[in-house]
């Protein structure tokens, strides 16, 4: 399971810190290459069992820059319950 940090990201570092799994680097450590934030998609629990939506995205100022992530969630691992769909932002405004 994960989110994704989309292009809309300012790289405040807000998410860095918030982060329970510290599944999160920055655009100089994304492995894709991009110059945004980067979400572990192997470690990101969505916060299931540390917070009711992810942190990263309670602390994150810009408006829906983290979203949810299906093409990441395995069968096996538990959902966040606030969960929405994929593509649509972890937490609106």
């Amino acid at each position: 399971m994960s989110v994704i940090i989309t292009d809309t990201c300012i790289s405040c570092d807000a998410c860095l810190d918030e982060c329970p799994t510290e599944s999160i680097v920055d655009n100089d450590e994304n492995p894709t290459g991009e110059d945004i934030y980067y979400v572990n998609p192997e470690t990101c629990t969505e916060c299931v069992g540390d917070n009711e939506t992810p942190a990263c995205a309670d602390s994150c100022p810009t408006e829906g820059c983290i979203v949810w992530d299906d093409s990441s969630v395995a069968p096996e691992q538990p959902r966040n319950a606030n969960r929405g769909a994929d593509g649509e932002p972890c937490v609106e405004d």
